[in-house]
């Protein structure tokens, strides 16, 4: 590293040589895998998670959340996809907001993503070794409920591992696990829908409060309640911009993807939430910890759980790997421009992030650690809280960024004019405006329902830690990395894999 230029109130430090070639990514995804990808990163939602919004709002309630999420991930996915064409490059949320908001902006807004996705991570890591314990428990009479921990290490292991072997490998595993997963929730409806045991009077079976009708049993205010749990239907499908560097037509693809994601994503969602309710019933829906077997159980019996639970493992591991790439990304980018400590964006042979992999994997794994410690020594209620933190810690992040994410699209169609926009939004500035609004309200029923606020104050406690950092040492050693490049070049620099990752060196020499 040579000497420092401050720019923009942080100081730059040049690359040096042999920097970006030590962390190379490889372009390996066409529409279908990224399609794959956004699928997989979210589809596990629709076994598990979403159903905690009926217990506040009841059916119609939950079906309203829908509804709204439906306007919100519309408006943000264009809104996002412009974005992501205009600038191909890895950082995605973190890059739309360090153009738009400066170095302080796109760190806020790519921390809560890094919180967003290592948080999602854990949880799904947690859920899947409770079915895979359950499976083999039945299957092979190997039992280790009193050692989770070890089934955290191989879930970890394995899959970071899968997502280290090659971009193409990861895409070509979140395809097929998509497709698999798909396959089993149209199984299930086509069941559901013949079994005899669907009713319409299930879905509206919660006895409504004094006042209250059975289609809102408990009034209009907890449908906000029900937003982030209606969020596992489409959460994580706002990853694909993370793969920029990987697709072969990043500016093409990922706006497509993202629009057969999110079509696909309504239908099995809506399915799910049909179905699966008038099969168990409102009531039973929305305190079940596992809504798609209970649903397969009624229709089946018990004599197939552990079959039946192999079903919704592989929803899961689709998840996982599918955020695990996010997360991965994501820490790379912020890593390569030097917010993260610089070693994080390091890549093999392969030409995939594994050190940011490993990275996340620890912190997911602590993470999981200090909530079965405090689950072991406290009381329930105390251990049901922190189940909540881990569990309500990724959509906070997630409503965050999505909010900085829109913020962005808006201030960057006026400062940036002159930016090549290869697509652009069919819903424009109204779309931001429209999921910047609900993103806001979603974050509204974060403040307001009392659940959700040890979440809330976990988060800001790692704010402030990974702020007062930057201030102190990081923003003295940032790096001219693509991200950085399009923003202090006025979007000007859009594709620095083919400008050359140093553009902009000459150009600062001269100020």
């Amino acid at each position: 590293m040579t000497e420092s230029r401050s720019v923009s109130g942080v100081k730059y430090t040049s690359a040096g040589e042999g920097y970006f070639e030590k962390r190379k990514l490889k372009r390996s995804a066409g529409i279908w895998g990224l399609w794959g990808l956004a699928v997989a990163a979210v589809i596990s939602g629709d076994f598990s998670g979403w159903n905690f919004g009926i217990d506040f709002a009841g059916f119609g309630g939950m079906l309203i959340a829908f509804v709204i999420l439906v306007a919100m991930y519309y408006g943000m996915i264009f809104s996002i996809g412009e974005m992501a064409a205009a600038m191909p490059h890895t950082g995605g949320a973190y890059s739309f907001a360090r153009s738009a908001l400066g170095p302080w902006g796109g760190l806020v807004t790519g921390l809560a993503e890094t919180i967003e996705y290592v948080a999602t991570t854990a949880v799904i890591v947690f859920f899947s070794a409770q079915y895979a314990n359950g499976i083999t428990s039945e299957l092979l009479n190997f039992d280790l409920s009193g050692s989770m921990w070890i089934w955290w290490i191989v879930l970890y292991v394995v899959f970071v591992t899968l997502n280290s072997a090659g971009a193409n490998i990861s895409f070509t595993f979140a395809i097929v696990v998509s497709i698999i997963s798909i396959g089993i929730l149209l199984v299930f409806s086509v069941m559901a829908a013949t079994s005899g045991l669907f009713s319409v009077d299930k879905l509206f079976d919660i006895v409504p409060d004094p006042g209250q009708t059975a289609f809102l049993p408990h009034g209009v205010l907890p449908i906000l309640f029900a937003l982030p749990f209606a969020m596992w239907f489409f959460l994580g499908i706002e990853e694909l911009p993370l793969a920029a560097e990987e697709a072969h037509n990043p500016s093409r693809d990922i706006p497509k993807a993202g629009f057969l994601a999110r079509g696909t994503l309504i239908v099995t969602g809506l399915l799910v939430l049909f179905l699966n309710t008038g099969i168990i019933g409102a009531q039973a829906t929305g305190v079940s910890g596992e809504p798609l077997l209970d649903g397969f159980r009624a229709m089946v019996g018990d004599e197939l759980a552990a079959v039946l639970a192999l079903f919704a493992l592989v929803g899961l591991l689709a998840s996982l790997q599918g955020i695990m790439f996010a997360y991965g990304r994501n820490m790379y980018s912020l890593s390569r421009a030097g917010y993260y400590p610089k070693f994080f964006s390091l890549t093999g042979k392969r030409q995939t992030p594994w050190v940011a992999l490993v990275v996340g994997a620890i912190l997911g794994f602590i993470a999981l650690v200090v909530l079965d410690v405090l689950s072991s020594v406290a009381s329930e209620g105390v251990a049901s809280v922190a189940g909540a933190i881990i569990l309500n810690i990724a959509v906070w992040g997630a409503v965050v960024a999505y909010f900085l994410q829109m913020v962005s699209f808006i201030i960057l169609r006026r400062k940036f004019p002159n930016a090549s926009r290869p697509y652009r939004s069919p819903w424009g500035l109204p779309g931001a405006y429209i999921a910047a609004i609900l993103s806001a309200l979603v974050f509204l029923g974060f403040l307001i329902n009392p659940t959700f606020q040890p979440a809330i104050i976990a988060i800001v406690i790692v704010y402030v830690l990974i702020l007062i950092g930057f201030a102190v040492y990081g923003r003295h050693r940032l790096v001219l990395s693509p991200e950085e490049e399009y923003a202090l070049s006025g979007g000007l620099h859009g594709d620095p894999q083919t400008e050359g990752y140093d553009a902009m060196e000459s150009e600062l020499d001269r100020k």
